[in-house]
């Protein structure tokens, strides 16, 4: 069966969001009336939201589907920007078209690519128009002039440091740790590991540079001290970070640029 795919565009997304933040519990016919779109732009830009995690169908209303979404209600377009470069990177289509694009160099083929690898239901324009529109947006893919467009070369870190400027408390600092950490985050210990780094952001966004690098230090620390019990390594008479790192090496049960990327905490 053919997934489905819906046609907007980035602004109208955004709009569409900021709506259901706004009114919370929002019927479509309420975010067409906030966003002043047309009832089927609206619907398509609701659909396409939902589909990349921003917001949640539940009966006739929509709601916020993520604490993620709170970064959108902002005049700030670089913030907005940032938060849809985080959410591109969990988005199947986006993350298929980058790839063919990077391929090809062309966005009617890795369109027609995208569409055919993933079996959408929509129109190869309309793919490559949302695509697009949602890369470029957010700064993942750049006009080339002439109708070409090339990927950008570049990491989360400038995203995720945008948002973790934005973060005014500890849930939503939290929230960001468990986004760039991803689907492991689970299994991290919340209170000795990912508070201390949620700790670590507010700390530095405060200007403690000293406590944001403490309260880092100790998470990771925390973290290696629980691996070593999975993995049977012995840290006794170790103490910090770079010692614990030296026995993981010593017994090959980290590769050295993991661990040397360690050690410049």
């Amino acid at each position: 069966m053919p997934r489905a795919f819906s046609h907007s565009t980035a602004e109208q997304v955004v709009q569409v969001v900021e709506a259901v933040q706004a009114i919370e519990q929002a019927t479509s016919q309420q975010v067409q009336s906030f966003c002043d779109l047309s009832q089927g732009q609206a619907d398509n830009a609701l659909i396409l939201a939902a589909d990349l995690g921003l917001i949640r169908k539940a009966g006739a209303n929509f709601t916020p589907a993520t604490e993620l979404a709170r970064f959108i209600n902002t005049p700030d377009e670089a913030q907005k920007a940032a938060l849809m470069r985080v959410v591109l990177e969990s988005y199947q289509p986006f993350v298929t078209f980058r790839e063919r694009l990077q391929a090809t160099a062309s966005v009617d083929r890795a369109a027609q690519q995208t569409r055919a690898s993933l079996d959408l239901d929509a129109h190869r324009e309309e793919v490559k128009d949302t695509l697009i529109s949602l890369g470029t947006y957010a700064g993942a893919i750049a006009s080339a002039g002439g109708g070409r467009y090339s990927t950008v070369v570049s990491d989360l870190a400038s995203p995720l440091l945008a948002l973790s400027a934005a973060a005014t408390d500890q849930a939503t600092a939290e929230l960001l740790i468990r986004t760039q950490i991803g689907t492991q985050a689970d299994r991290l210990d919340r209170q000795e590991v990912i508070l201390q780094l949620a700790s670590a952001i507010l700390k530095a966004k405060a200007g403690d540079t000293i406590g944001a690098v403490t309260d880092a230090a100790r998470g990771v620390e925390s973290f290696l001290a629980r691996l070593a019990n999975r993995m049977g390594v012995n840290l006794a008479g170790t103490n910090g970070i770079s010692q614990k790192l030296d026995k993981f090496r010593a017994g090959n049960h980290l590769p050295k640029k993991i661990v040397q990327a360690a050690k410049y905490l």
